[in-house]
């Protein structure tokens, strides 16, 4: 029996088996097999040539537009960008991705049109793993529905589910310790639902003989798994409703109810008509908000402050991560920082490399000479 016929039979046996305590550890090593022998075929498929393409990261942050073919990507692209913006084609085997630079905020936001997934896309079909490798490489994945067919969002997130991309969650809190004897041993928080038993199974399954686990939060089975593979992307992602001029007001409700079917808030979508260039700007303030940005203002030496092109970083950075981005001198030569503005106690306050900025902070960064 080869590899994909082992995967299909794994695969019926999970969906036959009913889910209760009784089975679940069984369930946690069919599972942990299942994500092995997949791990194993890619392999083999990337070392035949059928690898994953990437595409150079632009700006200050990178947004993957994911749809179904006709759905209204290019269109929606060029409405974003204008057209001096920077655009161009990566050339891959199959497919090209073509790239705009969205302006907003100060911040150069590099958005990707790749080409239109299909159902199978994680199995390789229509190009879809090369397409989904350049997803995996987004800080924010906006997913484009025609607003005919709703439905279409549940196939997607399944597509980039298969290829190991996890939306909207953070990795699990699963922290394993080889050792030289002494059997696997599980040390769990009172929130932890899975038993020991299941945990076991599930490393056993991975090749592990002796070693400590730490397990908190409440994980499930596929999210213990997920830990321990350790290659899985965590991004979050977004929905526009597209083509939305097209409809009588009347339909809206019935959208909103299809949403809804598939857990998505009406209220976190965005309505757009890329064709009409309608709700885009609705669209821009909810990408900078979910792309969690923050703007800081260079106070430059005789120059005053520049609030034209501000050093665009992600909410939580530090002065450090400001003279990473910065680089040269600034890195190297860091004596202490002057910020005003909302995270400084005061104007002017002397802060070292451990200081959290926040959106507008005006920034003064003083060197040795």
């Amino acid at each position: 029996m080869g590899l994909e016929e082992e995967i299909e039979s794994i695969r019926e046996e999970i969906s036959s088996t009913p889910y209760n305590k009784s089975t679940e550890a069984h369930i946690g090593r069919l599972k942990s097999k299942l994500a092995e022998k997949k791990e194993k075929l890619e392999n083999q498929s990337s070392a035949g040539g059928g690898g994953g393409y990437s595409v150079e990261k632009h700006g200050d942050a990178t947004v993957a537009l994911v749809g179904f073919p006709s759905v209204g990507k290019s269109t929606l692209i060029n409405a974003l960008t204008n057209a001096d913006s920077e655009t161009g084609s990566y050339e891959f085997t199959t497919l090209d991705v073509n790239p705009g630079m969205l302006k907003y905020r100060g911040a150069n936001i590099q958005i990707l049109d790749v080409p239109g997934l299909i159902e199978g896309a994680a199995d390789g079909r229509g190009g879809g793993k090369e397409v989904l490798s350049v997803v995996r490489t987004a800080d924010l994945a906006v997913f484009l529905l025609s607003v005919f067919e709703i439905d279409q969002y549940e196939r997607l997130d399944k597509e980039l589910y298969y290829n190991k991309i996890r939306l909207d969650t953070e990795p699990p809190s699963l922290h394993i310790r080889k050792r030289h004897k002494n059997g696997i041993q599980v040390n769990k928080s009172d929130s932890v639902s899975l038993d020991e038993g299941t945990i076991k199974g599930v490393l056993r399954e991975h090749g592990y003989v002796n070693a400590e686990v730490t397990v908190r939060g409440d994980p499930t089975i596929d999210e213990v798994i997920d830990g321990m593979m350790d290659n899985r992307i965590y991004i979050p992602s977004m929905v526009a409703v597209n083509k939305t001029d097209l409809v009588d007001p009347s339909y809206v409700p019935t959208v909103k109810d299809q949403l809804r079917s598939h857990d998505i808030d009406p209220d976190e979508c965005t309505f757009i008509s890329a064709e009409k260039e309608k709700g885009l700007d609705a669209l821009k303030e909810r990408i900078w908000e979910k792309l969690g940005l923050i703007r800081i203002y260079m106070d430059r030496p005789s120059k005053g402050v520049d609030y034209e092109e501000p050093l665009v970083l992600k909410k939580g950075a530090t002065i450090g991560d400001a003279l990473v981005k910065l680089g040269g001198e600034f890195e190297e030569r860091f004596r202490f920082a002057r910020v005003s503005g909302p995270s400084a106690k005061h104007d002017d306050q002397q802060v070292g490399e451990e200081h959290t900025l926040a959106d507008e902070d005006v920034l003064r960064i003083t060197i040795t000479r």
